[in-house]
This record gives C-alpha cells, structure tokens and sequence, in this order.
C-alpha cells in the first residue's frame, strides 16, 4: 500500500485551516504550520504534493509584494509540487504580479467555493497517481 500524498497548509489567517478535514478525505496526510520559514525548511526537506496558503498584500511590504514570494521561491525547484492559493479578490492585482514571476498552481477567492477546491485537489490527486 502506498502512502498518501502530504499536503502542507500555510496558515497565515486561518484561511486554509478550515478545509483540513477535506483534504484528508481527498486522501491528502495533512501537515500544518504557522510559519513561513518552518514552511520553506520542509518543503526543502521533502517537498510535499501540495501547498494551500493564504496569500495577502500589505502596503508596508519594502522588499516584497506579498507574504508567500520567499516560499513560491523555494518550492520553484520542486515541479511536482502544486500550489494553491487562497486570496481577497481586493488582492487580484498584486497576486497576478506575483504570478507572473513565480508559479502559482491554482488561486481561489475568499471565501472560498469548497466544490472548486475540491475539484482542483482531486484532479491534482488522480493526475499524481496516473503519472507513477
């Protein structure tokens, strides 16, 4: 029997964390972690199948646009892992920015539609067990 897929949900506000009975019905092993740079450590680690992080914009940002750029930036060298966004439509904008730069698998607006999500991460989950 193999072992399920991991999926690392970065809360930042909360957003994600409601879903986290979903994804392990997906059949998802779900870690969890608070923080961006435990986040970034483990995904250099073992990079997981899936990220879900809430993603936002502040204005006092100096060096960056958003809070994620450093995490989309190291999981850049791990092509099987998908990334899901969850985002206030208030911040489209800056997320396209972010985007363009770095890959974003997949963004879904606050508050999220749970059919959608549901949808993207089966999807991700029956394309990842095709392919082995």
């Amino acid at each position: 029997m193999s072992t399920p897929p991991r999926l690392l949900m970065l809360n930042a506000f909360i957003g994600t964390a409601g879903y986290k009975k979903l994804y392990q019905e997906l059949g998802y092993s779900v870690v969890a972690e608070w923080s961006e740079r435990k986040a970034i450590s483990l995904v250099r680690k073992s990079p997981p199948a899936v990220i879900v992080a809430d993603f936002y914009h502040q204005t006092d940002f100096r060096d960056r646009l958003s809070n994620l750029e450093s995490l989309l930036a190291a999981v850049q060298s791990a092509p099987h892992t998908r990334i899901l966004v969850f985002y206030e439509a208030a911040h489209q904008a800056v997320l396209d920015k972010v985007s363009a730069r770095l890959r974003i698998d997949a963004a879904l607006t606050l508050p999220v539609q749970e059919d959608r999500l549901r949808a993207t991460l089966r999807t991700w989950r029956e394309s990842a067990a095709a392919s082995i």
